[in-house]
């Protein structure tokens, strides 16, 4: 069940977070809708939860703001009464060789991608700790990314491990107290922040094929996961990365 639970998705005005907030809108979840600077988009995932009979709200913060993060939970659980379930989506990515990439480069992925994950799962857990359950689910990245890297985007499949092992850590720590925290990784997907990746003529197709579907995966492939994972019908999975990309890796 996720009727009347309270959910916080963060970078939740587009892609992934969009469809996993209206999914989860939809299941009954009074939803937060985290978004940084695009409020028209973030309002308008709030109005498509409404509209289909759901509540939602929209709620600016950058996730690499510790004290801003603390501000937003706070917000939520004196609101709402608890925090019930977190999803980490918020991120960035970069195109750049490591010989290339600047310190300010560096920090931006890594505060964002590794740093806000951190930070919502550090808030959130302090509460649902108190309350004895609670569902923390983290947006990786592919195990093409995390395990085999990627040629230009080292930073960001750096960041995006560091979030595999921060949720297997977290689930050991946190499973006495009812809460459970899982990864998941998504392949291709077809979503703005992939329209936005400088990818070489070919290269599209070149990932499409690699892949037993042969079709990029769509944001509902991945809320659709995410929204069960968030379940009760999911209560005794902890400590997982479960990959979403079409059999790239098989």
């Amino acid at each position: 069940m996720i009727k009347g639970k309270v959910a916080i998705v963060t970078g939740a005005s587009r892609g992934i977070g969009k469809e996993t907030a209206i999914a989860l809108g939809k299941k009954g979840a009074i939803v937060i809708v985290n978004y940084k600077d695009q409020k028209p988009l973030a309002d308008d995932v709030v109005m498509t939860i409404i509209a289909a009979g759901g509540k939602a709200e929209c709620y600016a913060c950058d996730v690499s703001d510790y004290n801003a993060v603390k501000e937003m939970i706070d917000y939520t659980v004196d609101k709402y009464g608890s925090i019930d379930i977190l999803v980490n989506n918020a991120g960035v990515t970069m195109d750049k060789k490591i010989v290339d990439t600047t310190e300010e480069d560096y920090s931006a992925v890594m505060d964002t991608n590794l740093k806000g994950t951190f930070n919502c799962m550090q808030y959130a857990a302090k509460y649902m700790i108190k309350q004895k359950r609670g569902k923390i689910i983290n947006i990786s990245s592919s195990v093409m990314n995390n395990l085999l890297g990627n040629k230009g985007q080292a930073v960001f499949v750096a960041s995006k491990a560091g979030v595999v092992g921060l949720t297997k850590s977290a689930a050991s720590e946190l499973g006495e107290y009812g809460i459970t925290v899982n990864a998941v990784s998504p392949g291709f997907i077809q979503t703005e922040m992939v329209d936005e990746l400088h990818l070489k003529a070919g290269a599209k197709e070149s990932i499409i094929e690699r892949t037993s579907l042969n079709r990029p995966g769509q944001a509902r492939d991945i809320a659709g996961l995410v929204a069960y994972i968030a379940s009760d019908k999911a209560d005794y999975i902890t400590g997982q990365e479960i990959v979403v990309d079409g059999g790239m890796n098989v």
